[in-house]
């Protein structure tokens, strides 16, 4: 078995252990995989009360009330002592995006580690969006996108993407045969945006919520929100009441 199946191996079952936990399917290829959670909403309200020397032993409605006094006078920390681990297969223009998070975060709450094409000659993937997938410049904006193309533009724009990627992947396949290093032969890659990488995210309750606050508003990139949506949906179970005050007057 070659490096590049081991690692898609992996990627796709993870351990034993790790196929008990929750995985959401995004695009094309993609998905979000909840590895691992510390705490709950119970750890929220206790990091809060340790202040005054108290402990709950079980959520009440006096907890709740608590988290949300919180989350409304922005008393943030509580809810940074709550982690969570997920790994992310996404595009390169989603990963890319997504750092921002760890670069704007205290470092000691986030984590951030990737797949390396020095190290592993993993097989390439690309999302390629169908001809129904591309969305229009919109009217008044810099950013995010409009209604769908023509469909006929749509064809042409998958059959345009998938005649570059087909034709880079043979030049890396050639390098790579020719004997030249892996983390030379990368260069040969049509690394466009659509490429997908995996990598490992962990982060505090706090820094999840940001993240989609911001990525689950209406004029995020499409397919980001679709990420966004899936980590909302494994972290909820966790963390209702916390998620719910956090996220407040956002449409999900």
């Amino acid at each position: 078995m070659s490096p590049s199946v081991k690692v898609k191996e992996r990627i796709a079952l993870g351990t034993k252990t790790e196929r008990k936990l929750e995985k959401i399917d995004v695009l094309d290829k993609g998905y979000v995989r909840l590895v691992d959670v510390m705490g709950d909403d119970l750890r929220v309200v206790n990091a809060a009360r340790v202040s005054y020397a108290k402990e709950s032993k079980q959520l009440s409605d006096k907890d709740i009330r608590l988290i949300k006094f919180l989350a409304r006078e922005g008393h943030t920390s509580p809810f940074r002592h709550a982690m969570l681990s997920f790994e992310i297969y996404a595009p390169l223009m989603i990963a890319r995006q997504w750092w921002k998070y760890v670069v704007g975060s205290d470092h000691v709450m986030d984590a951030w580690n990737e797949a390396s094409r020095r190290y592993i000659t993993m097989e390439p993937e690309w999302y390629i969006p169908d001809e129904n997938a591309w969305r229009s410049k919109p009217d008044h904006s810099k950013q995010g996108s409009g209604e769908p193309v023509d469909r006929a533009i749509g064809r042409e724009a998958t059959q345009r993407l998938k005649r570059q990627l087909e034709e880079g992947l043979k030049d890396y396949e050639w390098a790579l045969e020719a004997g030249i290093a892996p983390e030379q032969a990368r260069l040969l890659l049509p690394s466009a945006y659509g490429m997908y990488t995996p990598w490992y995210w962990t982060a505090s309750l706090q820094s999840v919520a940001h993240m989609l606050n911001q990525r689950l508003a209406h004029d995020a990139q499409a397919e980001f929100q679709a990420y966004a949506r899936a980590v909302y949906e494994l972290v909820k179970p966790y963390f209702e009441h916390s998620l719910a005050e956090l996220l407040k007057n956002k449409e999900i």
